[in-house]
């Protein structure tokens, strides 16, 4: 008697795997979707200021972290502190 394919492999093994492969694809997509990327420097910011990069980044070519001020400059809403009146 011949055995037809679906006595070799029982659907529910067919499902189990395809589950499987599709749980594997939907963590991969999920890990580079929400991986965290490394900020750039705009170099918009160095214009609208008339300041070089290295004002606000360690790196003086922009982007990393920031220097106090930088830091300062982030917090007051990427705008320059007001200058102080004497």
């Amino acid at each position: 008697m011949r055995k037809s394919l679906s006595d070799l492999i029982p659907i529910v093994t067919i499902l189990y795997g395809a589950a499987g492969v599709a749980s594997a694809v939907l963590i991969a997509g999920a890990a580079v979707t929400l991986s965290p990327r490394q900020a750039q420097a705009l170099p918009a910011y160095a214009q609208q200021t008339g300041l070089h990069c290295g004002r606000c980044h360690l790196n003086s070519a922009g982007g990393g972290p920031n220097t106090a001020f930088g830091k300062a400059f982030a917090a007051n809403g990427h705008k320059l502190p007001a200058k102080k009146k004497k």
